[in-house]
């Protein structure tokens, strides 16, 4: 039986080397006689491949080497965890995720974090210079040399496209624009605006406000930083707890008002509804946690309870969309595939594979490849789909589906707005 500590952050072992190489031999030698998992990202395959191509066959045949590799391949898609038969609360408390951030913690506080995943986490200070250096900066994120440069330094793929960056952000935009509110407020939100609707995709954002406000709904935006997902990826906890300590601060003054959380971005919703309880541990993160929706989750609520607008006039015609691993770790069914289901005419074709970007990682050089590779099933399926639109809630996986295709998915809440004739 596993001492629930492991995962507690506060514990004194939870960045100890021998603790966590411990622990990983535990969950390494019950993943080995399951391998239910084994389909699901390339950490389980190699770990299993490893396990058996060892002279003793077993974990304690895997050496540091062997470690480091299944930990490096693990892109935090979070799928395993609800896949696993032994999570938490069964007796034997894995949580695969939750270790491979631990193990990577407990190597940047031995070797410290990377510079490769210094400047991937630090996403609000690069979003804040790309839109600041906007066009500019999307100019040169094109020029081939540049690219290259980057790849030497930044370890960012030379072939790996990147989001482009918009003056103004979105945040300023908000704060310059009259409310769209014609009736008084039925509810009001806090919209959790996530650094790609921020500095990359605007339009993002600006369909989610009118589509709220269409349905009565008063929209707010308090003071917000990234999510701290990516410096997690990284390893940087301490600078993943400094952000998840603000936004707490800033949303629970919101919920404190009576405002529910919304964010059009899986990871962001994930991160706050089930990462800041655990991280902080506070009555603070918990009250936040338990009053955030993912945007098409918040909005098939409304439905459900009778109050959603829809008067829907524009014909959207048949969707590929793309189901995010982080919206489908969330359990909370497929709200975004039901909300666009509601609008007349529209037929959904749901590709429930993984993108394989999945955060920084597959911005990496040593990984590029082998994230195009895992889109291989997505990617297919999408062109199978013979639709007319294609759609995802994650920016990331957009990206990954615009490189094989050629064609910048829009995001849910978008295809709503414009079935309402926005």
């Amino acid at each position: 039986m596993a001492d629930p500590i492991v995962y507690d952050i506060r514990s004194a072992d939870y960045l100890d080397g021998g603790a966590v190489d411990k622990e990983m031999r535990r969950v390494f030698d019950a993943c080995a006689g399951c391998r239910r998992c084994l389909p699901l990202c390339p950490s389980f395959p190699d770990l299993f491949n490893r396990i058996d191509n060892n002279p003793t066959q077993d974990v304690e045949g895997l050496d540091a080497a062997d470690m480091r590799s299944v930990v490096d391949l693990c892109y935090q898609c979070k799928l395993c965890y609800n896949h696993c038969p032994y999570h938490p609360p069964h007796r034997w408390m894995i949580d695969f995720p939750r270790l491979m951030l631990r193990a990577r913690a407990a190597r940047a506080k031995k070797e410290g974090v990377t510079f490769q995943d210094k400047v991937l986490g630090m996403a609000d200070t690069v979003g804040k210079l790309g839109s600041w250096l906007a066009p500019l900066s999307n100019w040169a994120n094109g020029v081939r040399l540049n690219r290259v440069l980057m790849e030497s330094v930044l370890g960012i793929h030379r072939d790996r496209n990147l989001p482009r960056f918009h003056r103004p952000t979105f945040s300023k935009w908000f704060k310059r624009r009259r409310s769209g509110l014609s009736r008084p407020a039925q509810a009001k939100v806090v919209l959790f605006g996530t650094c790609t609707v921020e500095y990359n995709e605007p339009e993002i954002g600006r369909a989610a406000v009118a589509v709220l406000e269409r349905n009565g709904i008063d929209v707010s935006m308090p003071p917000q930083k990234c999510c701290g997902m990516p410096f997690l990826d990284g390893g940087d906890l301490e600078s993943a707890l400094r952000v998840a300590r603000e936004n707490v601060a800033s949303l629970h003054q919101a919920v404190s008002e009576g405002r529910d959380i919304v964010a059009p971005g899986p990871t962001c919703s994930y991160t706050l509804k089930h990462e800041y309880p655990h991280m902080l541990d506070t009555e603070m993160a918990r009250e936040v946690a338990a009053h955030t929706f993912d945007i098409c989750e918040y909005l098939m609520r409304r439905h459900k309870e009778g109050k959603l607008d829809t008067n829907f006039t524009a014909p959207i015609g048949k969707v590929a969309y793309h189901l995010p691993c982080h919206l489908k770790a969330q359990n909370i069914g497929y709200k975004s595939r039901d909300l666009m289901s509601l609008i007349p005419g529209v037929e959904v074709d749901m590709a429930d594979h993984c993108s394989g970007v999945d955060g920084t990682w597959g911005f990496k050089t040593q990984y590029f490849d082998l994230s195009l590779k895992v889109a291989l099933p997505l990617v297919d399926q999408m062109n199978a789909a013979n639709a007319k639109v294609t759609a995802s809630d994650c920016p990331l996986a957009g990206m990954q589906i615009e490189k094989a295709r050629g064609e910048k998915p829009l995001h849910p809440i978008q295809i709503l707005w414009k079935a309402y004739g926005g």
